[in-house]
């Protein structure tokens, strides 16, 4: 069954405050290493899930596509980064994905269904950030997250697709509006780290 989707922007609680904005344009080399930090765990979170549902057809299908298009973002952040010399160093993770995971379910199927509808609201809220960062960056980076928006809206009904799948009506229904809950909760409030999906930022300080 062919489902219709909200947008991206529509599906989540919020949109990204102007403080990340202005702070992603004086603090590129950050958004930049977190980013391909980003794609580099979503390509591993797609794979995680080949290996641990070998037997869930659809889900092998859609995300091995899904966990090379990540790649192949990752591949070009690591291009733009050395075009602009800039090293890509160790850059500690922030506190977007574990909130977000935190109280996800232990036990099947409904495990399965709190890391596809996750990662949909992590793929929307890239989504958003990418439209927002195309009307504040350079051009060339505006053309390059220009490029990334349609495939990122892709993954994120993709995974909102095999949530209802693969899980309750009523039971994703409700997840979705504690997780939605969370995630905005995560983007409006003060972050003490400045990451590509972090929340305000509580300093100015870059790398």
């Amino acid at each position: 069954m062919i489902r219709a989707w909200p947008t991206a922007s529509e599906f989540l609680y919020c949109r990204t405050p102007d403080a990340w904005l202005d702070r992603a344009c004086s603090d590129v080399a950050t958004l930049l290493i977190d980013h391909a930090n980003a794609e580099k765990k979503a390509a591993g979170t797609a794979l995680s899930l080949l290996y641990r549902y070998v037997d869930h057809d659809q889900l092998l299908l859609k995300l091995s596509r899904l966990a090379r298009e990540e790649l192949r973002h990752f591949e070009q952040l690591v291009v733009i980064l050395r075009k602009r010399g800039i090293a890509y160093v160790h850059v500690p993770p922030g506190r977007y994905a574990g909130a977000l995971r935190k109280g996800a379910s232990t036990s099947e199927p409904r495990r399965l269904v709190d890391v596809l509808l996750i990662s949909a609201i992590v793929e929307a809220r890239s989504c958003e950030r990418f439209e927002a960062l195309t009307g504040v960056l350079d051009a060339e980076l505006a053309d390059f997250y220009a490029k990334l928006m349609d495939s990122e809206a892709r993954h994120f009904v993709g995974y909102l697709d095999l949530a209802h799948h693969y899980g309750d009506a009523d039971y994703i229904s409700q997840r979705l509006a504690e997780l939605l809950k969370r995630e905005g909760d995560l983007i409006l409030s003060t972050d003490p780290e400045f990451r590509f999906h972090s929340g305000v930022p509580q300093t100015a300080k870059a790398l």
